[in-house]
């Protein structure tokens, strides 16, 4: 299936209801199947061939955060040392520091002349966000950037404690990059409408390639650089091809550094069709839609713009912009333009504390109401070692709502914590609580609170177990004064995974996902299990 791409931007509400029709592409299911068949294989075959010529040391993996995460604003006016031919731009991985050598190029299988991957290079942990969330494939710094999200349901920032994209290197300094990988999965999925009455059981196949081609200094970030990654994602039903889904994500992102001030500017887009889809990684659906509870189109358009000035050596401010916009092609969209500014100061050499505030509107489609905001929000960001990062941010936020209902005063808060005691173990713990206006029920808003962590060790040189775990209760509030909201879910999930590296190219592994929504209204809950199988190739 192919769908018309909803290129919309809010602020145009003109164009936004022409560019909401999909067109559907049928396609004989032979086909379809044989083709992916053929992909596939023909990428092993390509990866083998190339392994038995070069003998190429595996890529180390980093994930770019969600689409909120960032590098801590406490260093990022300062040049940092790159780390060696490789891109850490996950929250799930911890980078090592500069003086410590990097995990994946220090260890070596006995029988082997080449270093194994690290963890999350080696294998996705789910073949796994727009967390971004705001961070899709963000490059970092060499601190660990904290593992924070800023969306409900990816777009505007996943709750991205997964991996969200792969690394770029190269034997040698260059200047242009690239990286290609086809990631394969079967999924058998017992609940494919995510409903609570109609339960049906069914077998798709996704097929997923990522490119990601950069130019600069896209590893150490201390210069100028410019980023694209690009995956589109084919879901095909063995039994319900009216399922089908084509999705596309897509990350933009470009630096500047002149010394004193740092500039980046990311666009994330996500043009989503009846499936869940959190980052570059998170394909398995591990943060649904608990608002829709059910299949749903929903394009994504996330703008962040960040601007760092160092005042002295210790005191610098940091300027924001974002704007996400969440379009429904048959619900309610929303679009919302927000601005900050922050000071920081150095207090300790591993210590930064900020205090700022931030404000903004938002603009809801009828018949729900527009509404406006401010934050004040403390931030801290704590590398207690090299294997240990904390970063948090606390505060309240005042919303006030066109219609006829007083101001809503509600805490807002983000941490993160990655840590890296040994080679091979990694543990990431993520939690946040954000408002967002409902796309299916109209002039209600729902407070997001959610904390999700994942742990991931390696075993036998080759073997990785990965779990992963969260839980988001979803807490309506009206934006009217004449509307009684009541709806309050919540909602988990649960991942365990098991992967093997076969080759320096091709890695395999099996999963479990277990999600359910419990609402006190029965029409939003359900209860869905898969279990898939999956193949990666990397170029």
């Amino acid at each position: 299936m192919c769908s018309g791409i909803a290129l919309t931007i809010y602020r145009f509400a003109a164009f936004r209801h022409r560019t909401a029709e999909g067109i559907t592409c049928p396609a004989p299911r032979s086909r379809i199947l044989g083709l992916m068949a053929g992909i596939f294989f023909a990428a092993v075959l390509a990866a083998q061939a190339q392994e038995s010529v070069e003998p190429d040391v595996l890529p180390s993996l980093a994930e770019p955060p969600a689409a909120s995460a960032e590098a801590p604003p406490s260093v990022s006016t300062e040049p940092l040392p790159a780390l060696p031919q490789s891109l850490p731009y996950t929250a799930a991985e911890p980078v090592p520091s500069a003086a410590e050598p990097v995990p994946s190029a220090a260890e070596t299988v006995p029988s082997a002349p080449e270093p194994l991957p690290s963890s999350e290079l080696a294998f996705p942990s789910s073949p796994e966000p727009l967390s971004p969330s705001t961070n899709y494939t963000t490059a970092q710094t060499t601190v660990i950037p904290p593992p924070v999200a800023t969306a409900p349901y990816g777009g505007g920032g996943s709750k991205n404690i997964f991996p969200a994209g792969e690394t770029i290197s190269s034997g040698e300094p260059r200047r242009f990059h690239y990286e290609l990988r086809l990631t394969v999965r079967g999924v058998w999925d017992d609940n494919i409408f995510i409903s609570h009455t109609n339960k049906v059981s069914d077998y798709y196949f996704a097929i997923e390639p990522v490119i990601t081609i950069g130019v600069g200094d896209i590893a150490g970030r201390n210069r100028s650089y410019l980023r694209l990654d690009y995956m589109p994602s084919a879901i095909l039903f063995v039994d319900h091809s009216d399922q089908d889904a084509f999705n596309q994500l897509i990350h933009l992102e470009g630096g500047y550094n002149s010394g004193r001030l740092t500039l980046t500017l990311s666009e994330d887009i996500a043009l989503l069709e009846s499936a869940n889809l959190n980052s570059f990684f998170d394909t398995t659906g591990l943060w649904a839609n608990t608002d829709a509870s059910g299949p749903t189109r929903l394009n994504i358009f996330y703008t962040r713009l960040r601007a760092d000035y160092e005042l002295t050596g210790k005191v610098y401010l940091q300027g924001e912009f974002d704007s996400p916009t969440y379009f429904y092609p048959s619900h309610i969209s929303d679009y919302t333009i927000t601005g900050g500014l922050y000071i920081y100061y150095r207090w300790l050499p591993k210590v930064s504390v900020g205090i700022g505030g931030t404000f903004g509107y938002t603009w809801v489609d009828d018949p729900s109401t527009n509404q406006s905001f401010e934050q004040i929000n403390l931030r801290l960001n704590y590398e207690v070692t090299a294997k240990l990062f904390l970063y948090a941010s606390a505060g309240v936020e005042f919303r006030q709502f066109d219609g006829n209902r007083d101001t809503y005063d509600s805490p807002v808060f983000e941490l993160g914590l990655t840590y890296h005691p040994f080679s091979g173990t990694y543990l990431t713990l993520a939690a946040g609580r954000r408002i967002y206006p409902s796309g299916y029920v109209s002039n209600q808003d729902f407070g997001a609170t959610y904390v999700a962590g994942r742990f991931q060790q390696r075993l036998f040189h080759r073997v990785y177990f990965g779990l992963g775990a969260g839980y988001e209760n979803s807490d309506y509030i009206s934006t009217n004064r004449d509307v009684s909201a009541t709806r309050n879910d919540d909602y988990w999930f649960i991942e365990p995974s098991v992967d093997v590296l076969i080759t320096r190219w091709l890695s395999a592994g099996v999963y479990y996902l277990h999600r359910e929504d419990s609402s006190n209204e029965d029409f939003f809950s359900f209860e869905d299990n898969q279990v898939g199988v999956r193949a990666t190739v990397r170029f």
